[in-house]
């Protein structure tokens, strides 16, 4: 399944800045899963995109919201 990206203005932090020291390799990647009535949303974050894409691709991509960071 391919995967739709939309920009969004802002999204929850769930990897602190501060944690980025301990994780040189930038391998840490977060989820939150929250049931909803309409279904379950899935959000997560990490020290690299493509590492979060990759899992979310794993679980059956769909629609993924995006920052632009800078």
């Amino acid at each position: 399944m391919t995967s739709e990206h939309v920009f969004v203005a802002s999204l929850p932090d769930l990897v602190e800045a501060s944690e980025y020291a301990a994780h040189p390799r930038g391998g840490l990647v977060r989820l939150r899963i929250t049931v909803t009535e309409s279904g379950i949303e899935l959000l997560g974050d990490g020290l690299r995109p493509e590492a979060v894409e990759s899992v979310l691709e794993a679980l059956g991509g769909g629609t993924m919201e995006q920052m632009l960071c800078g």
